[in-house]
């Protein structure tokens, strides 16, 4: 959907939570809180965030720069009938649908950006609607990291094969020693327009494809187009204590951009090897350390491991229960904001097979033993 007709459906103001009064200030700092509670770094499991982000960020890209707030304003006062002989286009071909406006074969944009006499971008040859500056795309990939790595973070290197700016001309899609030139048909606008007395329509200029400029001594390698298909390096920071399946965005690392707009983002998705010993819950780390079951009854101290650092000991009270959780303070992962602990959950661990001795000792302490402990049961 172009810019335009979006800012017909989408309260802009509303979206960033300001009045539509708001001074810049008042907006740049409901951007920043929004952008901060939203942003897809602290989101990772939760896809309506990432969408709030993407709306804010557009939201703010048009009110939060004063020219383009402005045209929005102006563009929303006068309303998707605004401006026209009769308020609308019911007596045109083309006439008026619920979502697309036509007039005759052209888009309600175009008929937008004539009314107004300018649009979101401007080219070197002065104001126009031209297609102006694309992102490139966003780009995936996977990074595998053991159970340590994940838990204390590390920076490496992603290796891809995708589009980049072509090695040869840095994207300009000309010739080393020559550069593109104006496009003479549209002046380096992007754009060719059609003054039809009320109306102005603009189109795509035929002749550069609405980039504005022209390629004359195309490039070798990559023909004139300024990107190319290869294998590029790319450096990742890992945080400490990514989670395994979180999605890790390094920004303008993505797909080159179009028509000099900025490139887009890469987004790296964490896989976590588990560890045979260690498991994650949050910034807390987990063991299971199983014990006798003398040793659950009469107390005893145990040497148990960390992820890494040196063993701590641990006290367990005479009558522990299998299942029960001790906590060691600050032996977890640690993060920017804290540091976890390690919960250590023992578990009595019950022979599979007994020595006569150990039979022997069995039965002499079951023969010992007092009350049930299923007395409560009643049966």
């Amino acid at each position: 959907m172009a810019p335009q007709r979006e800012w017909f459906e989408k309260d802009y103001y509303k979206i960033l939570g300001v009045a539509a009064s708001a001074t810049p200030k008042e907006i740049t700092k409901a951007y920043r809180k929004l952008a901060r509670e939203l942003h897809p770094d602290a989101n990772p499991d939760n896809p309506s965030a990432e969408e709030r982000f993407k709306d804010v960020s557009a939201a703010y890209d048009v009110v939060g720069d004063d020219e383009r707030r402005a045209e929005y304003d102006e563009v929303r006062r006068a309303g998707p009938m605004g401006g026209f002989p009769g308020g609308g286009f019911g007596s045109h071909s083309g006439g008026a649908g619920s979502g697309d406006f036509a007039y005759g074969s052209t888009d309600i944009n175009d008929l937008l950006g004539g009314l107004f006499n300018r649009g979101g971008r401007r080219g070197p040859g002065g104001p126009g609607r031209g297609p102006g500056p694309q992102r490139g795309d966003d780009l995936e990939a996977e990074i595998h990291l053991s159970f340590l790595d994940a838990v204390r973070g590390m920076e490496t290197a992603i290796n891809l094969v995708s589009e980049a700016g072509c090695s040869t001309c840095h994207g300009s899609g000309s010739k080393p020693g020559t550069a593109p030139t104006t496009c003479a048909a549209c002046g380096g606008r992007g754009v060719i327009d059609d003054n039809q007395g009320f109306f102005s329509f603009s189109a795509p200029c035929q002749v550069c494809g609405g980039r504005g400029s022209v390629v004359s001594d195309p490039c070798p390698t990559c023909h004139g187009v300024g990107t190319e298909r290869r294998p590029r390096q790319v450096k990742v920071r890992i945080p400490a204590g990514v989670n395994a399946g979180q999605r890790i965005r390094i920004k303008g690392r993505g797909g080159p951009g179009r028509n000099g707009g900025p490139a887009g983002d890469l987004y790296v998705t964490a896989q976590v090897t588990p560890d045979p010993l260690f498991g994650r819950d949050g910034r807390n780390l987990t063991l299971t350390v199983p014990v006798t079951f003398p040793e659950a009854a009469l107390g005893t101290k145990l040497k148990v491991p960390t992820l890494d650092g040196p063993p701590v000991t641990l006290k367990l009270p005479g009558g522990t229960s299998s299942g029960r959780v001790f906590r060691v303070k600050g032996r977890g992962v640690e993060t920017k904001k804290d540091t976890g602990d390690l919960l250590v959950t023992v578990e009595v661990a019950v022979p599979a097979k007994l020595t006569a001795a150990e039979r022997k000792a069995v039965e002499a302490l079951a023969e010992a033993a007092g009350e049930s402990p299923r007395a409560h049961l009643g049966v």
